[in-house]
């Protein structure tokens, strides 16, 4: 063996020493099985290198460094070596020689070894490049987009220029992979119209990729989060691929498309959980703490409760192997998994802690955020964090980093407000857009709430500050020329920001444009809506008309978002009719793609508006369905996780009363008990005012209940019971001092205890409504008061509400008034002139 490989290298010494021709040199290069094989070529042929054999260098020397462990190492090796710059130098001189491949193959290769953007050879293949735009074919147009794009150049005028061949040639492409491959790197420069022609091609060019294309499939949704567009129907036919090619797809792969889907909000609970099978299935290979983190990150906030803790575990012992990078990364998960392991966050805090210089503002923000949500206390980290924001602060001039370090400022346990705080927010405020205005609203007012120490001193700069933002926010949306235009600047609102004479401004903006609400935009505006808690019954009567009449072009997942303002104000359009109908319609047609949450959400919205449909509550509520979501419940986050069970408790309780013929079992018992004993709510002092005052009408605290259940556990302030003359039927010891827990009993077989009522008894349900129950522009009661008012009434329950715009009038000012209004209401007929409206 050790005779061959000698004369194997005595032959490629005598081989290098002679001129080769160009088809045996190409040969020879194409044969070397490492870099220096190439390199001793090129340095005894380099005067007489063709373009041909300068692209085949390149392109030998990129594929021997894939096939290496550390290709980053490698390359930089290659990169610094003097023969590569020899070879650089050399293509140089052939740019104008090139053939259009040659040229912009060479330039993809250049950028893989990480040439910089102002290396002469990148400069001369731009220029050229340039040059040859209009006859490039389209797969070498694709190719030299992306190098482009490569260089952060989107937005320059070369750019634009392949936009227009794109715009002028659309309708002649068929090549869907180069497609999507330009439509990613102009994202940045086309108008709406144009968008809307490449995703329509799109779509007509899907069927021809192979199902296992799955790179041209990602560049599409790539192209869809660049232009910030849910669109579904596309998303839906990636996510097929995606699904279909899981065996293949290895872990970055997996963590760019969690990546992308986060971002639109496109929720895919087949390919979650065929992801994670595929993530599992990677554990015991990924011994490295770079991929482990990588791992972590995507497994970890959906993995079961076993493969938490095994991962946990492993990432202990790598903790101090990770990088900056890795261990924020690490953090983003575990916040996400709302981790409470004190061991592993201090351990990774440690590893931040001591590359926190390192990090850009966005990044601290980050960290900041996860601190606070696991609950990581730390004097020195916390001193040290804002020291640096403040310092980044006083020296940053852009408006988005601003907003940004004033909001991990904000959030810090020690947020005194200072000067440089308030100068710098007041010297930016002209130039920010409406993200950056909400961010910095939301920042001061939680400022306001956090930081009482130094209330004093420091609320009429806040004030004065939240008056320049509101402003300059309303000057921006009077200078909204369009609906997309307005859109874009409502969307990124934060709810701290929706004050009531803004969120009228913004609304009456909306208003104006109320004619080019279609189905597009419809689940936009109704998302704002939903938001804002404004019933403004134009828009949604819009609305409503758009879904009768386009539901055929509306997407099912776009339904759930258009119904939900409906349920929440608890309004019926005038044709509610046909719009519910619709929608049901809609919704039904698509059921084998949702996911169990958004089945029950938007079943709960239904019955909300007094909407039962009887197939689609059948297939809820069964053993199937049932074992369908409890796995789904496994994959989200506890929060969310929570908020579905909690719906399905409540749309389980209306069907029950409200539906009794479809003999739907209440199944919700030992839930309700383990949420309710959970409970530990005060009242608070309107509540507690009416609570001593009903004990004086009624004859003492032994005559009225606090804190009350019905036997479908709805939650109510104050309970009473009145016999047949009207006289109060005390209740023995289960009512409660106010102020204090308010308690539940329960017998030992964890039925609730009930007191008979007497024959003819009245048991009457007194509930103090806040300003959540209403509207937020007119004293209209929302939909989840609505309901509670008619389930309550169904169990034979007289509903006493109590408004607080009510409560706290004028009319009301006194003691005496608020007791004879309290003992109108409960021993007389209700109210005539109550202001607030009923469904």
């Amino acid at each position: 063996m050790f005779r061959l490989r000698g004369v194997s290298q005595l032959s490629w010494r005598a081989f290098q020493f002679r001129p080769l021709s160009c088809e045996a040199l190409t040969i020879q290069i194409r044969s070397c099985t490492d870099e220096e094989q190439v390199f001793q070529l090129l340095e005894r042929n380099a005067a007489t290198l063709s373009q041909q054999q300068v692209g085949c260098a390149f392109n030998v020397l990129w594929q021997l460094q894939k096939r290496k462990g550390n290709v980053e190492k490698n390359t930089e090796y290659v990169r610094n070596h003097p023969h590569f710059l020899t070879l650089c130098n050399v293509a140089t001189n052939h740019v104008q020689a090139m053939t259009d491949g040659t040229l912009v193959d060479v330039l993809y290769r250049v950028r893989q070894f990480a040439v910089e953007a102002h290396h002469p050879l990148v400069g001369a293949l731009v220029t050229e490049g340039w040059k040859r735009l209009e006859r490039f074919n389209l797969n070498v147009l694709s190719m030299f987009s992306n190098c482009l794009a490569d260089q952060n150049l989107y937005l320059s005028p070369l750019m634009g220029k392949i936009a227009d061949i794109v715009n002028r040639n659309l309708e002649t492409i068929q090549d869907l992979r180069a497609l999507s491959v330009l439509m990613v790197s102009i994202s940045s420069l086309i108008s709406h119209c144009f968008q809307e022609r490449l995703l329509n091609k799109t779509e007509l060019l899907f069927d021809t990729v192979d199902s296992s294309k799955v790179n041209t499939a990602r560049r599409i949704v790539l192209f869809l989060r660049n232009v910030r567009y849910s669109y579904y129907p596309l998303l839906e036919r990636c996510n097929k691929v995606f699904i279909s090619n899981i065996s293949h797809l290895d872990l970055e792969f997996i963590s760019r498309i969690f990546g992308l889907y986060q971002y639109l909000q496109f929720h895919s609970f087949e390919f979650v959980e065929v992801a994670r099978r595929r993530l599992a299935e990677m554990i015991p290979s990924t011994a490295h703490h770079s991929s482990f983190a990588k791992l972590f990150a995507a497994l970890g906030p959906m993995a079961g409760p076993e493969i938490k803790k095994q991962l946990k575990s492993t990432m202990l012992l790598m903790s101090e192997e990770l990088t900056s990078q890795e261990a924020l990364t690490v953090m983003g998960a575990m916040e996400l998994m709302e981790s409470r392991n004190a061991h592993l966050i201090k351990k990774i805090v440690s590893v931040l802690h001591k590359h926190l210089d390192s990090y850009r503002s966005i990044e601290l923000l980050r960290i900041t955020q996860a601190l606070i949500v696991l609950h990581f206390q730390s004097k020195e980290l916390f001193v040290k964090l804002r020291e640096l924001l403040l310092s980044r602060l006083e020296t940053t001039i852009i408006p988005s980093e601003i907003s940004i370090l004033v909001s991990a400022l904000s959030m810090l346990p020690l947020p005194h407000f200072n000067e440089t705080v308030v100068s710098r927010i007041e010297a930016v405020i002209p130039q920010c857009d409406f993200r950056e205005l909400s961010e910095l609203v939301a920042s001061l007012l939680r400022w306001i709430q956090n930081d009482r120490p130094y209330l004093a001193s420091t609320t009429r700069k806040q004030l004065h500050l939240l008056q320049k933002l509101d402003h300059w926010g309303r000057h921006q949306l009077q200078q909204s020329s369009s609906l997309d235009l307005l859109w874009e600047g409502l969307k990124p609102l934060k709810r701290e920001w929706l004050q009531e004479t803004f969120v009228e401004e913004s609304v009456a903006a909306l208003q104006r444009f109320v004619d080019k609400i279609d189905h597009t935009n419809a689940a936009k505006i109704a998302a704002f809506l939903t938001k804002s808690n404004y019933l403004s019954t134009e828009l949604l009567d819009r609305i409503a008309s758009v879904v009768v009449q386009q539901a055929e072009k509306i997407h099912p997942f776009s339904i759930i978002g258009i119904i939900l303002p409906f349920s929440v104000l608890n309004y019926d359009p005038p044709q509610k009719d046909k719009f519910f109908g619709a929608c049901i319609q809609c919704f039904n047609s698509y059921l084998g793609a949702l996911d169990p949450g958004t089945f029950v959400f938007f079943c709960f919205s239904l019955a909300s508006l007094e909407y039962f449909p009887k197939d689609l509550l059948k297939k809820i509520f069964n053993i199937e369905f049932l074992a369908r979501l409890d796995s789904h419940l496994e994959i989200l986050p506890s929060t969310l996780s929570a908020r579905v069970q909690f719906r399905l408790m409540e749309l389980n309780r209306a069907v029950r009363l409200e539906c009794p013929e479809f003999q739907v079992p209440w199944f919700h018992d030992q839930f309700c008990q383990r949420q309710y004993n959970k409970d530990t709510g005060v009242m608070n002092g309107a509540q507690q005012q009416i609570y001593k005052m009903l004990a004086e009408i009624l004859g003492g605290h032994r005559c009225v209940k606090a804190s009350a259940l019905s036997p479908y556990y709805h939650t109510i302030d104050f309970e009473c019971i009145l016999d047949k003359q009207k006289t109060p039927v005390p209740y023995g010891s289960h009512s409660i001092a106010p102020g204090k827990s308010l308690g539940i009993y329960w017998e030992s077989n964890t039925s609730r205890v009930e007191p008979t009522l007497p024959p003819e008894a009245e048991r009457i349900a007194v509930e103090f409504l806040d300003g959540k129950a209403f509207c937020s522009n007119i004293p209209h009661l929302k939909g989840q008061s609505a309901m509670k008012k008619r389930h309550l009434e169904i169990l034979g329950y007289r509903v006493v509400q109590v408004p607080y715009f009510e409560w706290n009038s004028m009319a009301l000012s006194t003691k005496d008034a608020r007791m004879g209004y309290l003992r109108e209401r409960i021993f007389g007929a209700a109210n005539p002139n109550c202001s607030f409206h009923f469904k």
